[in-house]
């Protein structure tokens, strides 16, 4: 009996072994399916990195040079840990690591330099996978719905991998598809997540990071379903249909699902490829407006705004018929939408930044929730100093120094920025990152702060709140008020904006005559 109980065990494991082996090999299975895997993985980092800051930091006096050096190697140390973790897990994880990755005015400079490359490592699935999902979802296999599907992807992401194919008649489209194991493990990831995030707040009550699993909970389910990102595609294309310089692919409603989305293919170069512009000879300058325009309208007139305007989103190129510049505004699964409350204070507050009225931007501070916190507000808002702020921001670009010193007050006042994240409408979580993608691209571009594009946001909110006001009004006599005033108000912002194009004329004027008197020509 213990003899045929022994064999019938060894057989038995022989059996799971190689199944196990098979299912490996064939990529059914993986490590990181495992929940048990991932929760410790999850556990250990967050373990490590939290004993790593109360130890190393406990002996150094708080504010000393020592311990300014000896927090950026624990900041640098945990940042990479949190990488390898994201990587590592790798869907949810990633997505959320994105985010922190966009937070460059927020977080340490340690932090955001680092999760950066999660941008670029999103894991891929294979075709066999990918032959799957779409099998699964539109009922066919690849050949029989395409002429021709690239085995490689164009991008690959942290929720999904884009393919280039060919349909039958002809049309070059883009083939947007779902990795199949992410729909399973994003729940028990969020879940995950906000139980490591209130372990943490129990050793660090200065610790305020719960917004981030809020915000992840709520547009995951979002993000997921790809009829979603349809829709929105559909409308952002419709609402700002007047820009003619914005490109937003077609969606092919007949090949889409939830999981596999079918779009018209749109090429062309990252925003912050500045090699690509110099070879087509695209001006920066012109992108940057066209940027801030889109973005302006979206936030201030329409309170439906595009939230995820990083690199890979966000390309350029030139009209194929036209040979203008134009902007390709790639995946559309992430939007928030703004109250009129809301989007009414932001017009304000805006307002009262661009033109110093310091008196309004605390009141309107408030009125968004942030308390004793207003001019951290406004500084996080404006990625700029309070002494800057106070001078008024467009009168002069950012610094090298003053980025610096920002960078530093970031990780010097992480406690009240959780706690003011905390405190703000939830609207504003998503405001933020887009703010920072933004500034990202027009740093790497080098346009950033300039007068004209918050002259831009400024005509914006100019019109969203004449439209509001002439909405709420059954006078005719006071709808032509204010659009009268509207009418000198924008006539106002545009002769400003051309005083201070004279004064930089004027500028270059003398200083090529400076040069001209330094260096004679030769005789």
């Amino acid at each position: 009996m213990a003899r045929r109980a022994l064999k019938l065990a060894s057989w038995t494991s022989m059996a799971f072994a190689a199944s196990g082996f098979y299912l490996y090999s064939n990529k059914y299975l993986d490590p990181n399916d495992f929940g048990a895997v991932r929760v410790g993985r999850a556990v250990a980092t967050t373990a490590v990195i939290s004993y790593d800051y109360l130890t190393s930091l406990r002996s150094v006096p708080y504010g000393s040079e020592e311990y300014a050096q000896l927090r950026s190697e624990v900041h640098l140390r945990s940042a990479r840990r949190l990488c390898e973790l994201c990587c590592a897990n790798r869907g949810t994880f990633i997505k959320v690591g994105q985010h922190l990755a966009a937070l460059d005015y927020l977080l340490p400079q340690e932090y955001t330099s680092t999760l950066k490359v999660l941008h670029s490592q999103a894991p891929k699935s294979s075709m066999q996978e990918v032959s799957q999902v779409i099998r699964e979802d539109l009922g066919k296999e690849i050949h029989d719905l395409f002429v021709s599907f690239d085995d490689t992807p164009m991008g690959a992401a942290s929720l999904a991998q884009v393919h280039k194919a060919v349909l039958h008649d002809g049309r070059t489209v883009a083939v947007k598809v779902q990795h199949p194991k992410v729909q399973v493990q994003s729940s028990k990831d969020i879940l995950l997540m906000e139980v490591l995030v209130l372990a943490v707040k129990q050793l660090f009550p200065e610790f305020e990071f719960m917004w981030l699993v809020d915000e992840a909970k709520k547009n995951l389910p979002l993000e997921l379903d790809f009829l979603n990102e349809g829709r929105n595609a559909e409308k952002v294309a419709q609402m700002l249909k007047h820009f003619d310089f914005l490109k937003v692919p077609q969606i092919y409603w007949e090949l889409s699902t939830k999981r596999v989305l079918l779009m018209e293919f749109l090429d062309g170069g990252q925003v912050n490829d500045r090699d690509y512009m110099e070879r087509n000879k695209i001006d920066v300058n012109e992108i940057s407006r066209h940027l801030g325009k889109i973005y302006s309208e979206m936030i201030f007139v329409n309170g439906f705004v595009h939230c995820d305007p990083h690199p890979g989103n966000v390309l350029v190129r030139k009209g194929p018929d036209t040979g203008k510049v134009e902007i390709v505004l790639l995946d559309h699964g992430l939007y928030q939408v703004l109250t009129e409350e809301f989007r009414l204070d932001y017009c304000h507050l805006w307002q009262s930044l661009i033109w110093t009225d310091m008196e309004k931007v605390k009141k309107y501070c408030l009125r968004l929730g942030a308390g004793d916190f207003y001019p951290l507000l406004a500084c996080m808002l404006t990625a700029r100093s309070w002494n800057s702020v106070n001078r008024g921001i467009s009168q002069a670009p950012i610094t090298a120094s003053e980025n610096t010193e920002i960078r530093n007050n970031a990780a010097t006042y992480l406690p009240q920025i959780s706690q003011l994240l905390n405190r703000v409408p939830r609207q504003m979580l998503l405001i933020f990152k887009t703010n920072d993608l933004l500034r990202g691209i027009e740093a790497t571009l080098g346009t950033r702060a300039s007068a004209s594009s918050f002259l831009n946001m400024s005509r914006c909110c100019v019109r969203a709140l004449a439209m509001h006001n002439k909405k709420n009004t059954c006078s005719f006599f006071r709808r032509t008020q204010i659009s009268f005033s509207e009418t000198i108000s924008l006539w106002q912002i545009s002769l400003h904006e051309l005083i201070l194009r004279a004064k930089g004329l004027r500028l270059a004027s003398w200083v090529l005559a400076l040069l001209c008197w330094l260096l004679p020509a030769p005789y």
